[in-house]
C-alpha cells in the first residue's frame, strides 16, 4: 500500500529527534565582493505545475556557513580547487599529455559546467562531467580513468566548475537528451526504500522544514562540487544521490551509472536559470 506525501514524510521524522519549520532567508550571495550569485529566480517552464520559485541550498545555511561560501580565503573547498590546478599541469599517461597540453590553462573552461550533463553525439549518451573528464584521461592521455566519486575527480570537476562560477546553468533537455531527462524525471518522482520516499517528497513537498538541525533546501545541484562540514572534503553530485538514497533506506545505484546520469540531468535542469555556484559550503 503507497503512503501519501504527508504520511511518507511523517515516516521519515519518526527516525529523528525534532522537526521544525523555518523559511530560507533573503540574503544575497555576493564571492569575494564583486561576484553577485543568482541563487534565487523564476522556475523553469517545465517545473510550473510545481514550484514558482527556484532557490540554492545557500539560502537554507546557517549565517555562518553561509559566509565561509563568500570569500575564497575562507571556503574550504579552494584548497582542493589548488590541488586540481596542479593536476591539470601534471603529464600523465601514455600519450605524455596533461590536462593543459590541449586545453591550455583551466580558464578556457569557462561555460563548461554551466550546461553540464549535455549530450555528446560521438559517444551516442548524455554525459556528465565526471564521464567527459575520464574520456579525457583514457582516450587522450592513455592514463588510468579516476573513481567517479573519488578526491581526484572531485578536485578536477571543482577547478572547472569555478571557471563558470557566475554563469546560468543552461541544462539542455530537448532533442536527443530528452530521453535521459524524462528518465531521470521518473526516478525524481518515484517512492523508493522502507521508507517510500522520493526526491520530491523531501525537496519539492517539503523543502524548508528542518530535520534534526538542518533544513531541507530544493535539492539544487548548481553548487556542486559541495564542501560539506559534515565529512570534510569535496562531494560530487552522485556521491549525495548516493546519500540521499540511503536516507530512504533503499538500493542505491551506482555512481556514474545510467540511473544516476539520467537522475543528474533532470535535477540540473530543475536550477536552469540560477548562477553555476560551485565550489560551494554546506552543511
Amino acid at each position: 500500500m503507497k503512503f501519501k506525501a504527508r504520511t511518507a514524510f511523517a515516516a521519515l521524522l519518526l527516525s529523528v529527534p525534532a522537526v521544525a519549520f523555518a523559511d530560507a532567508d533573503d540574503d544575497k550571495l555576493v564571492i569575494n565582493g564583486d561576484l553577485e550569485i543568482v541563487t534565487k529566480a523564476p522556475a523553469p517552464a517545465h517545473l510550473s505545475d510545481s514550484l514558482d520559485e527556484i532557490m540554492s541550498g545557500w539560502h537554507f545555511r546557517s549565517d555562518e556557513t553561509q559566509a565561509l561560501e563568500m570569500d575564497d580565503f575562507d571556503n574550504p573547498g579552494m584548497i582542493f580547487v589548488d590541488q586540481a590546478i596542479e593536476a591539470w599541469n601534471t603529464v600523465e599517461g601514455a600519450a605524455g599529455k596533461s590536462c593543459a597540453s590541449c586545453h591550455e590553462g583551466p580558464e578556457n573552461m569557462a561555460g563548461v559546467r554551466a550546461v553540464y550533463p549535455k549530450w555528446n553525439e560521438t559517444a551516442g549518451e548524455v554525459r556528465t562531467l565526471e564521464m567527459q573528464v575520464n574520456d579525457c584521461r583514457t582516450s587522450r592521455m592513455e592514463a588510468d580513468a579516476w573513481k567517479y566519486t573519488g578526491g581526484d575527480m572531485a578536485s578536477m570537476v571543482a577547478l572547472v566548475t569555478l571557471q563558470s562560477r557566475g554563469m546560468p546553468v543552461n541544462v539542455a533537455i530537448d532533442g536527443p537528451a530528452q530521453a535521459t531527462w524524462e528518465q531521470g524525471k521518473e526516478l525524481y518522482y518515484t517512492r523508493t526504500g522502507q521508507l517510500d520516499l522520493s526526491c520530491a517528497s523531501c525537496h519539492e513537498q517539503n523543502y524548508g522544514n528542518m530535520i534534526r538541525a538542518d533544513h531541507l533546501s530544493q535539492g539544487q545541484i548548481n553548487g556542486f562540487p559541495a564542501y560539506r562540514l559534515k565529512n570534510s572534503k569535496l562531494n560530487s553530485v552522485h556521491a549525495r544521490f548516493k546519500g540521499c538514497v540511503r536516507d530512504t533506506r533503499a538500493e542505491t545505484f551506482k555512481p556514474g551509472g545510467p540511473e544516476f546520469t539520467a537522475l543528474e540531468l533532470y535535477v540540473a535542469s530543475r536550477g536552469n536559470g540560477l548562477s553555476v555556484e560551485g565550489p560551494s559550503v554546506r552543511n
